[in-house]
């Protein structure tokens, strides 16, 4: 737990700190965020506030997650697992796709990077690296960071998904995420607000997937010790699992210092791609894909919005949203931009407080 809060502390420093470096840097540079002239005419205001804020959340999360692990070395505990490095590392090369998509869009002053082609491949081959390497790097007790079943708390044995088939499905799940939290970064807060809420109750689940994983019950350790025959997890390494989690929701709290309304700073590709990465990435290393549906439920309205819009459009030629993502639905129907953001929020807490319902109801009834 020491760990943890440490992990949190470091990532949260970083981010408030380097934030307004990056906001001086990037203002000099005039490396301004080009506004689309489609959307609501009260954005046009934020033209030319600094964009690519994401680096701030990165760096803060790579400083968090390997600060803690000096203290861990001190001790002389273990160092990072296979699990924590490639979710970081599955957030990191979307990160990069991202800034890539961001520095064209800055260099050229417009608002439009890579083409959905480009980006769509990049994410494609990102997808599959991570989803290989999850089936390698067994440990002692030969889990791999990653399940070949589909997972809602827990394995669901009765589906399996072998080889090519789990690659696929690694790639559709990192597809869908770090799309949809792309989709949700649209206004000042929103994104980096909902994804702390995501990765605090990923924190919750990931110390509970520790303190009750079946290795601690074999070996005698934690509160399930006196009954081997309880609903522990088969999770490789949920604690390292839970520094991640922890250092993504503080680099996002304290980049919020910056990117709240009105926002300073926005996240841009690097830090949307790159939350999306760390969302995927914990959904299936702990065995919990169904879940973060209820969990990610603000992120999967805002992606199903933008399909609806595109469909209805494609096949009757009707619009049924004013403008998608959908929270620009609400700004054109005369909501403030600030209203939508709170009460965005309260509905990630809810789906949040949902998810964790779910998982502890799942827990107690099979013990």
């Amino acid at each position: 737990m020491t760990q943890i809060l440490i992990a949190g502390a470091i990532a949260l420093a970083v981010a408030i700190l380097l934030t307004p470096v990056l906001i001086r840097e990037f203002s000099r540079r005039s490396w301004g965020q080009e506004i689309r002239q489609d959307g609501p005419a009260s954005h046009q205001a934020k033209a030319g506030t600094p964009s690519m804020g994401g680096v701030a959340i990165l760096i803060a999360i790579w400083v968090g997650y390997l600060g803690s692990y000096i203290f861990s070395w001190v001790r002389g505990d273990g160092g990072p697992t296979a699990s924590g490095l490639l979710v970081l590392g599955l957030a990191t090369g979307l990160g990069l796709v991202g800034f890539l998509d961001d520095f064209i869009k800055l260099a050229r002053h417009r608002n439009l990077g890579l083409n959905k082609t480009q980006k769509s491949l990049a994410q494609l081959v990102v997808a599959v690296v991570f989803g290989v390497l999850l089936l390698q790097f067994r440990n002692d007790k030969g889990r791999t960071p990653a399940s070949e079943h589909l997972s809602y708390v827990r394995d669901i044995e009765a589906i399996t998904l072998t080889g090519v088939g789990f690659v696929v499905f690694c790639w559709l799940v990192v597809y869908a995420w770090s799309n949809a939290v792309n989709f949700t970064d649209g206004l000042d807060g929103l994104a980096a607000g909902s994804t702390a809420m995501v990765m605090g109750t990923y924190v919750l689940i990931t110390m509970w997937q520790d303190q009750h994983s079946c290795d601690n019950v074999r070996a005698g350790i934690g509160d399930m010790a006196s009954d081997a025959s309880a609903a522990c997890y088969q999770v490789r390494d949920p604690h390292d699992l839970a520094l991640v989690a922890m250092v993504a929701a503080a680099a996002c709290l304290g980049f919020l210092w910056w990117n709240a309304a009105p926002a300073k700073i926005f996240m841009g590709d690097t830090g949307s791609l790159a939350l999306g990465g760390v969302v995927a990435g914990l959904s299936i290393t702990t065995h919990t894909e169904l879940l973060m549906v209820v969990i990610g439920a603000l992120f999967v309205a805002e992606a199903i919005s933008v399909v609806i819009q595109i469909v209805s459009f494609r096949t009757t030629g009707k619009r049924p949203f004013r403008m998608t993502p959908f929270h620009h639905h609400f700004e054109l129907g005369g909501w403030d931009q600030t209203a939508v953001i709170i009460r965005f929020w309260l509905l990630t807490a809810i789906s949040c407080a949902l998810g964790l319902g779910l998982f502890y109801g799942e827990w107690v009834s099979g013990i």
